[in-house]
Order: C-alpha cells, then structure tokens, then sequence
C-alpha cells in the first residue's frame, strides 16, 4: 500500500503558484430559500456555486465556475463509502471532468466514494494529504488514481495554486507523521471577495498552528471541523476567520451527537449564521465574488446542540458482566469506552464495518496483535452480542 502510494507521489508533479493575498472587506447580505436544487445545474461565467451536499455522516463539497467559457470544477470529499449519491449528483449536474478532486484525509466518511468518481469522470488531479489507511476504501481510491492515470498531489501549508478565477490557499498541514485526522488537508479557496475555509477533520491543535503560521484566515464562510464535533473549531480559530456563515456536514440523529453543543452555541452566540445538512439538506452558495446567496433543500432549524455522556465505569462493568459492545452496531460513544478505543479509533472502527472476528480490529490503525489480546481479555468487545 505504501509503495503504491510512494511511487505514485514520485512519478507526478506538484505543481503550484504565488498569488496575491485576497481582499478581506466584505459587505453582504445573504439571502436563504428552501428552493428545489434540481435547476442550479448551470454555472455561467461571473457566478460560482458552492454545494455543501448532504450525504449524512460524511463530507462532501462541489465547486462549479465559468470564466470565458471554460468550466473548473472541484470536488473536496466524496461521501461514504456505503452510497453513490455524489457520483449521481455530479451526473445530474451534467458534469464530465472534475480538475482537482480532494481527500482532505483518508477515512472512510471523507474519501469513500472516491475511487467511483474517479472511475466515471474525467479528473485531472488528486490531491491526498499522504497519510494511509489499511481500509478497502483507501486501497481501492489507490487503485483508482493509478489505474485511470490520474495525477497526484500531496499539498502543503503555504503553498498556493490557481485555478481558472479559483485561488487555493493550502493552510494545513506542514508536514505529516500519521494523525489522519489532525493532518486533513485544510485549505482556503478564494473567489474574488468572498471565500471560503474547509479544514476537514484537523482538530484544536491544528487550527493553533494555522494560527500560529500567519496565514490570512480571515473567510466569509467557514465548513465547521470534523462535522462539527467539539474536537474542532476553537474560539480562537473562529476569531481568526470571522465568517459570516458556517456550515457544516453531518447525518440526522448521528451517533457521535454532531455538532456539539458547544460549537453550536459558539457559533450563535457570535452572531454567525449557521446550516447543517442534517437539518437544512443541500446547501448551494451561489456568489458573483461580491454579494452571494444561499439556498437549501429544506427549510431547516438548527437545534440548540446535542449532548452524549460517555459511560461511566459503571456502565462498562454492566456491560463486561451481561451485554457487551458490539462493535458492529455501537454507538461511538460506547465503543470508546473499549480499552485502547479512543475518539480516533472508534470512528475508524465504524468507518470500517463490518466485522467477523475481534481479530479484524488489527484493520485499525495503531492496533496491533498485543492489543487486540487486551480488548480480548477485557470481553467488553463482541460481535452481534456474542
């Protein structure tokens, strides 16, 4: 696996730009209405249109825009491995050819349904932030980019690319050592003056050394980290961007209790308005580098956030002594609280269901032989209750 993707990285280009630094003065007034999607297929030149697609627990975001005639198009994330409804959306949109299509990291919510539209469009370039996955999902997205002869890039923090009247500003990360998540690609991509932040999965630290590495963070819209999880999306790092709107992706009544609460309340307590694709369906921004709009499939209301208690140890030892976890069906909260199962783990787990034995738990990244004897021994770990 690894050699695969070494070699890939070797035999292609990185190729990149300078760009000037956008202009950060906005004056906006975005408009919402629960319209049918259906007929926002067309891009003409001047508009950009923006799709924060509703594909449940997982991400997804299409970028359309003309200049003279000539399309660019850029798909960040791909959805579940589980669906195919980005590859209809994107056939339904009438599009052929996808310039730069995106993995901000490799789990299975973010690049499962990669490797199909790799195998149906025409795509120019990959960008993957370099970290691997043992899942099937990952394996077959390698297979894809080498068997459709598809360039491949690893970008990096600092780095800068144009495309067509697009500016991709790569702000994360600088490096990498394996934390799939803390590492998702994280990139700004302006258009004109309005523009847009998407940091994938990156959590509290990483947002810091956005921070810390003076890059203009400053956006009118801003994709909330991993779902909208709590790990995600500091009050420092929502000063530094300053959005007027945040979105973010996430399935109704998900296990993992996405968004937060306490993101949720940050973000209306600082007065910035919010969508979720759990409650709001698509969202489409639609913006001629000024004013913008925004509509959504439903009409939708954010709650005021959920809340999930992690069990207790009491919990855990009812369970050890009658139920246990089924590592097929858990909720994440549950399963974190199975030994050497933490946050990471558990969503890596359920990104790779099913399971046959607790032995397939090795497909985890991080556990090994050693460990799957200690979640053995525990016995809190089990198959369909057995």
């Amino acid at each position: 696996m690894k050699n695969l993707l070494f070699s890939i990285t070797v035999i292609l280009i990185l190729v990149g730009c300078n760009i000037q630094q956008p202009s950060s003065n906005f004056d906006k007034n975005p408009a919402s209405a629960n319209l049918d999607i259906s007929s926002e297929n067309q891009f003409p030149d001047g508009e950009l249109n923006v799709h924060f697609l509703d594909v449940g627990q997982a991400d997804a975001t299409l970028f359309q825009v003309a200049e003279n005639d000539k399309q660019y198009v850029i798909l960040i994330d791909s959805g579940d491995f589980t669906g195919n409804e980005v590859v209809s959306y994107l056939e339904e949109a009438g599009l052929e050819k996808i310039n730069i299509a995106i993995g901000t990291h490799p789990d299975a919510d973010h690049i499962g349904q990669m490797d199909q539209v790799l195998n149906h469009f025409d795509v120019d370039e990959v960008w993957l932030s370099g970290n691997t996955s043992q899942s099937d999902t990952f394996q077959r997205v390698l297979m894809a980019i080498s068997e459709n002869n598809v360039d491949y890039v690893e970008p990096r923090m600092g780095e800068s690319y144009k495309l067509g009247p697009l500016q991709i500003d790569i702000l994360y990360p600088q490096e990498i050592s394996g934390k799939a998540n803390e590492e998702s690609i994280s990139m700004k991509i302006t258009y004109g003056e309005v523009s847009f932040v998407f940091t994938g999965d990156a959590e509290k630290k990483s947002e810091k050394e956005m921070i810390e590495s003076g890059a203009q963070l400053q956006a009118t819209f801003l994709q909330l980290g991993h779902h909208g999880s709590s790990t995600s999306t500091s009050e420092e790092f929502l000063q530094a961007v300053r959005p007027e709107v945040a979105i973010y992706s996430a399935g109704n009544d998900n296990s993992y209790g996405h968004p937060h609460e306490e993101v949720v309340s940050l973000i209306k307590n600082s007065g910035i308005a919010l969508y979720g694709t759990d409650v709001d369906g698509t969202v489409i921004v639609t913006t001629d580098g000024k004013t913008y709009t925004i509509k959504t499939k439903k009409a939708g209301q954010v709650p005021a956030g959920k809340t999930f208690e992690q069990p207790s140890e009491m919990d855990i030892q009812n369970k050890s002594n009658g139920s246990c976890i089924d590592i097929n069906t858990a909720r994440a909260e549950e399963i974190e609280g199975i030994v050497h199962i933490g946050p990471e783990r558990a969503h890596d787990l359920i990104a790779l269901r099913p399971y046959y034995s607790i032995e397939e738990l090795e497909k985890i990244n991080g556990i090994g032989p050693a460990r799957i004897n200690d979640i053995k021994k525990e016995g809190l770990a089990c198959i369909g209750g057995n």
